[in-house]
């Protein structure tokens, strides 16, 4: 399981165990899953897909260090 969080200037908009995590890397989609390499990468503009949930954003950045996956973004508006 991963431990994911997901935050925007706003407020967090997650936090909580899921199985995996998509999301918009610049240089094409990508599925984190447990045990996942370290990494730190930008997101652009797409879709956050965890736990049958999609969250469309502007763009922002991904973490992953030890299962534990960070994403700092910027949401779009309704």
């Amino acid at each position: 399981m991963l431990q994911l969080k997901i935050v925007s200037p706003e407020r967090i908009e997650f936090t909580g165990e899921v199985e995996s995590v998509k999301v918009p890397g610049t240089q094409g989609n990508f599925e984190i899953l447990s045990g996942h390499a370290p990494i730190i990468s930008t997101l652009m503009k797409g879709v956050v897909e965890y736990a049958g949930t999609q969250l469309p954003i502007l763009g922002g950045f991904v973490e992953v260090q030890k299962n534990q996956v960070s994403l700092c973004v910027e949401l779009e508006e309704d």
